[in-house]
């Protein structure tokens, strides 16, 4: 078992705390945050999307010919872009990139979101054309010869790409807490889990782990396990800055009552939310209502030797790819780089695992 670190990309200084509407992209922030996190050990960020995002291939592009070894992470959502063109897109960009390239795909969790790019399926028929997508996706990085292809959501005649990616497969990941992830999550490289707690990541990790054993796979997905760290000196020094962090979340999200959200994963972590504020050590669950769990919203409270002893409950669970971003994007990861990761990595040998790709220089 290898254990690696996930961030993710931020293209100007905007952050959850201090927003910047309407911030476009910065490129000398974009370039230093990008060497920032090879330098503090981080093995990939994730380019992320939604509707009214920068387009991440691009910048995907920008952060590959700014690095030599952080790998690309970039979320893609099926009714965005044709299979055929996303196929050529990933693997030209993992040939610029030397071989660095995972698509996350989204199937889509919100209605109202999908909607905004005239998506106008049903959940259960996003996660339907999604097992299609990455069936055309791989088919077309294997296949050699031109290929006809007669789905219930796509159809093409005769198609064959030129483009090959650098590795033998772009690695798939797929995440989400409802009965279709876990089943299409089963058949793909890497799952991605939020931060919940360590009794039901366990029970999530088991149910993927038994979907990849349906689908007859000899090898088990890899878990990825999305928290917000929030450190300081000593835990008490983080706790008051994580409750200084949250006012600016209630401040920046309206505050009052927000509408139940559709998608599982949000379900959850409400609903944990709303029978404590502290989960097993220091994983804390206000910002969470505070955002009405809107994306990555557990944090990590604590010094870094509480936070890394708790990442290393969870790879002790199975998890073996941890993302970690904070609230003042660029210098916590710069921090986490200096005083988690390295108390992370030495708990890492000293369980004999797998430490491959990027120590910080």
């Amino acid at each position: 078992m290898s254990v690696e670190f996930i961030s993710i990309t931020y293209p100007n200084e905007s952050t959850d705390i201090a927003p910047i509407p309407g911030a476009p992209v910065d490129p000398k922030y974009l370039v230093r945050y990008a060497r920032a996190l090879e330098d503090a050990g981080f093995n990939y960020t994730l380019i992320p999307y939604d509707s009214s995002s920068f387009d991440n291939f691009t910048i995907g592009a920008t952060i590959a010919a700014v690095t030599s070894r952080l790998k690309l992470i970039i979320a893609l959502r099926p009714n965005t872009i044709y299979p055929t063109v996303a196929a050529k897109a990933l693997a030209t960009l993992d040939q610029l990139s030397n071989g660095r390239v995972v698509v996350h795909f989204i199937a889509g969790g919100s209605d109202e979101e999908q909607a905004k790019e005239g998506d106008f399926l049903t959940k259960e028929e996003r996660y339907a054309r999604l097992e299609e997508y990455i069936a055309i996706l791989k088919r077309i990085w294997k296949e050699k010869e031109p290929f006809d292809f007669d789905g219930r959501f796509y159809q093409f005649k005769g198609f064959r790409s030129a483009v090959r990616p650098a590795q033998a497969a772009i690695p798939v990941s797929v995440g989400g807490s409802s009965a279709d992830a876990f089943r299409i999550g089963g058949q793909a490289d890497i799952f991605g889990l939020w931060g919940e707690p360590l009794a039901e990541t366990r029970q999530q990790i088991d149910r993927v782990h038994g979907e990849a054993a349906k689908a007859g796979r000899a090898e088990k997905p890899r878990i990825w396990v999305t928290f917000r760290p929030i450190i300081a000196e000593t835990d008490e020094l983080a706790w008051a800055r994580a409750h200084r962090i949250l006012d600016n979340l209630n401040k920046h999200n309206g505050g009052g009552s927000k509408p139940q959200p559709q998608n599982i994963g949000s379900q959850r972590l409400l609903d944990f939310a709303s029978k404590a504020e502290v989960h097993d050590k220091a994983l804390w669950f206000a910002p969470v209502a505070a955002t009405n769990a809107r994306g990555a919203s557990t944090a990590l409270v604590g010094s870094p030797e509480t936070v890394a002893r708790v990442i290393l409950d969870y790879v002790d669970l199975g998890a073996d790819l941890i993302s970690i971003r904070g609230y003042d994007n660029l210098y916590d990861a710069i921090d986490y780089g200096r005083y988690v990761l390295p108390l992370v990595r030495e708990g890492l040998a000293k369980r004999g695992l797998d430490l491959p790709g990027v120590a910080a220089e």
